[in-house]
């Protein structure tokens, strides 16, 4: 038997999980059920486009549950390394230097489920996050960007 993926992610993000389920379950779930009511009434389901659309959006709905509660079910918490606070690690907020320009940036290492790069959260599977964990303040490595290699120096760990 295969082992489940597990998920990391914060305490936040299993929180933002439990939330959309428990959205998906009542509300999205009862609002196609009654789309699904309605497209009936139209008649002659072999020719209702409407009623196909509908329960292709129930089937969606259902998919985005079963993964939903796969996820939470295979939840790893992110626990905070206090052994060394310096230290690059999931959960930590990471600020670098780009060499030579100088140019600041921060990041967050989450998992993969609640990554969103907009928001400055990136998935400990990214090449970036991979280069800087287990680094330490002070450090100047390599980092890997989909735009090539930079030169980084570690500034910041939270």
């Amino acid at each position: 038997m295969a082992t489940e993926k597990q998920y990391y992610m914060t305490n936040e993000g299993l929180a933002k999980l439990e939330e959309e389920l428990e959205y998906l379950k009542t509300t999205r779930r009862q609002e196609v059920v009654e789309r699904i009511k309605i497209a009936r009434g139209f008649g002659d389901l072999s020719e209702n486009s409407e009623y196909d659309a509908a329960k292709d959006e129930q089937a969606f709905v259902e998919s985005k549950i079963a993964t939903t509660e796969n996820m939470i079910r295979n939840a790893v918490i992110i626990e905070s390394d206090t052994d060394n606070p310096d230290m690059v690690g999931m959960g930590k907020t990471v600020t670098f230097i780009e060499l030579p320009d100088g140019e600041e940036e921060s990041y967050t290492i989450v998992g993969s489920a609640e990554a969103d790069p907009f928001e400055g959260k990136i998935s400990n599977d990214s090449p970036i996050a991979k280069s800087l964990i287990g680094h330490e303040i002070g450090e100047e490595l390599s980092v890997s960007t989909p735009g090539g290699d930079i030169q980084v120096k570690i500034t910041k760990v939270e």
